[in-house]
């Protein structure tokens, strides 16, 4: 059963009123899609972006020689993405974002002030407004211990078998996640927890 926009919206406060919910899709189906969609929003932008090659970057945006960011992809205004970054599988940074060296995101949306500093890996997820991840912070998408066991999401206090094999968790604005720590699919974080360092949040076990 697909979560509502209220119940996203108490983890992420600007999900409601975002492009992303008028979609009307759950957090896995963005994130699976999510080549698909954000290539099908570039061409709804405002010419404040930049648009080659299936990436678009905001004119007050800055990505970094040395940074690979794959088709499609849309980085919004005051965001920086470094060198050694890489973003791949469809990303979409809000505004005032960072994307810092060694990092990289697989299919991820980032509202505004996330942060993704120094060498993390962030798949198929959904990061709030002021999320920060400490260097080496993982979030994870994919079960390598039971490859063939469906995402079950545990959201606004009930459990939602999410019938995707691949996701990584629902962020809530203002997450703290310490470094080298480590989130398992599946999780979702109420805006303001903290992670500490070298953490494991693994919600369906």
């Amino acid at each position: 059963m697909k979560p509502t926009d209220a119940e996203i919206g108490a983890y992420i406060a600007g999900y409601p009123v975002s492009w992303l919910a008028a979609l009307d899709r759950a957090p896995w189906a963005l994130t699976e899609e999510a080549a698909d969609l954000i290539g099908a929003r570039l061409a709804s932008l405002d010419p404040e972006y930049r648009v080659a090659d299936g990436v678009a970057v905001h004119r007050r945006a800055v990505v970094e020689a040395g940074a690979t960011v794959k088709a499609p992809a849309i980085i919004g205004p005051e965001c920086r993405v470094a060198a050694g970054s890489y973003l791949r599988g469809g990303c979409w940074l809000e505004a005032g974002c960072t994307v810092g060296p060694g990092s990289e995101l697989k299919s991820a949306f980032l509202f505004a002030g996330a942060a993704v500093a120094h060498f993390n890996f962030v798949g198929d997820s959904l990061l709030g407004a002021g999320v920060n991840l400490e260097a080496g912070a993982v979030i994870a998408n994919h079960r390598n211990e039971a490859p063939e066991t469906r995402i079950v999401l545990t959201l606004a206090g009930r459990r939602i078998e999410t019938g995707a094999r691949k996701f990584g968790a629902l962020v809530g604005d203002g997450v703290r996640v310490g470094a080298n720590a480590v989130i398992a699919p599946g999780a979702a974080l109420p805006r303001g927890t903290v992670v500490p360092r070298l953490g494991l949040v693994d919600q369906s076990v």
